[in-house]
C-alpha cells in the first residue's frame, strides 16, 4: 500500500472505531490500547497505568510479530502475553514507523 492508501484507510478506521465506541476519534496510542486488551483476551475491565503501557507493549509485540520481529513465548499465570524479540528492528525514520505502524493495525483489523 502506499502511504496515501494506509493514511486513507487508517482514518477510515479511526471514524469506524469512534462510531463504535461512540466516543472521540482514536489516536494511535487509543487503538495500541484496544489491540492490548482484545490480544490479553480478558475482556473489558479496569487497568493500571503501568498495565495500560504493558497493554500497547502486547499490541506493538503482536503487530511487529506479523513482520517477524516477534514472536510469542507463552502467558504468564496471570494469562498475559510475553513476546520475545527475535529480530533487530532497523532505524526506521519517524515517518517510516508511524506508516508501519498504521499498515500492521489496519491489516490487523481487516483480519478480524
Amino acid at each position: 500500500m502506499t502511504p496515501a492508501e494506509i493514511n486513507k484507510k487508517f482514518t477510515a478506521l479511526q471514524e469506524r472505531l469512534a462510531k463504535e465506541f461512540d466516543t472521540e476519534t482514536p489516536d494511535i496510542k487509543v487503538i495500541l490500547f484496544l489491540i492490548g486488551v482484545q490480544e490479553l483476551g480478558q475482556g473489558p475491565q479496569k487497568f493500571s497505568k503501568r498495565q495500560k503501557e504493558e497493554l500497547m507493549h502486547i499490541a506493538t509485540c503482536r503487530l511487529f510479530s506479523e513482520m517477524g520481529f516477534y514472536e510469542l513465548e507463552g502467558l504468564d499465570q496471570d494469562g498475559w502475553p510475553h513476546w520475545k524479540l527475535v529480530k533487530a528492528i532497523p532505524a526506521y525514520t519517524l515517518l517510516e514507523q508511524e506508516m508501519i505502524i498504521k499498515s500492521l493495525i489496519v491489516g490487523y483489523f481487516e483480519a478480524l
